[in-house]
């Protein structure tokens, strides 16, 4: 009996080193082709480059949310008086609610009604800018979403879209993740599209993949009649958070 116990000791052994082996060999090859991912994204250009592939499962995914304007830049005048960059932080707001419920990391460039400029700068709005895509950039996002509001010279004009960088694959699949989030809220009367831009000042200078929504126009009355509304800001918030767990979990 003893020299079969040995055999079968012996035999066990050889299997599990064996499986060792295997193993071993494995988590080589996936560790490789994280470190070959990291090096591809790094090297692609700024906003289709991911800091995060391949991270570990129990990191929360992180979101920057810009509110366009702030303090002393109102940005769009409403056709009623009302400013965007009031609309664009209390949508803001909003979108930070419904995604830390959903254990998402939130980063806001604002939270109040202030510039990020200060009172000696001389050029405030582009003092605004640079502070902001450094705020973004040190954060290291998965993805930055940019709310704004539209305007045009034509009242009738209307509806929502969002504008990503021209040769950004990131920031083209999240805007047309966002866009098509629209159309769900605003139904057949949102005929636009998705649309590449290469000279906005955000998505030239954030290295993370990153958007700008504009939720409608505060040159048409209907328009910015809703979007002062709490009821309509909850709907583009949840509509703008929707987007974005969408685009996090398909990547």
């Amino acid at each position: 009996m003893r020299p079969n116990l040995f055999r079968m000791e012996f035999f066990m052994a050889i299997l599990m080193f064996f499986l060792v082996f295997q193993l071993s060999r494995q988590a080589a090859v996936i560790v490789s082709a994280q470190a070959a991912g990291r090096t591809s994204a790094a090297s692609s250009g700024r906003a289709d480059a991911d800091p995060y592939f391949g991270i570990a499962a129990d990191r929360k995914p992180v979101v920057v949310l810009d509110s366009g304007h702030g303090g002393f830049d109102p940005g769009k005048i409403a056709v009623d008086g009302s400013l965007e960059k009031d609309i664009n932080l209390r949508i803001a707001q909003r979108v930070k609610q419904y995604l830390e419920a959903s254990d998402v990391e939130v980063v806001m460039t604002r939270d109040s009604d202030t510039a990020l400029c200060g009172e000696s700068d001389s050029n405030k709005k582009t003092a605004d800018m640079r502070n902001r895509c450094r705020l973004i950039n040190d954060a290291s996002p998965d993805l930055v979403v940019s709310i704004h509001q539209n305007s045009y010279h034509e009242e009738s004009v209307k509806g929502a879209q969002v504008f990503y960088y021209k040769s950004s694959e990131n920031g083209r699949r999240l805007a047309e993740i966002l866009q098509k989030r629209f159309d769900y809220v605003l139904g057949a009367a949102n005929t636009r599209s998705a649309k590449a831009n290469d000279s906005y000042y955000l998505l030239l200078h954030v290295k993370s993949p990153i958007v700008i929504v504009e939720c409608g126009f505060l040159s048409n009355w209907s328009e910015a009649a809703l979007l002062n509304t709490e009821e309509y800001q909850d709907r583009t918030a949840w509509t703008i958070h929707m987007g974005i767990l969408e685009y996090l979990n398909t990547r």
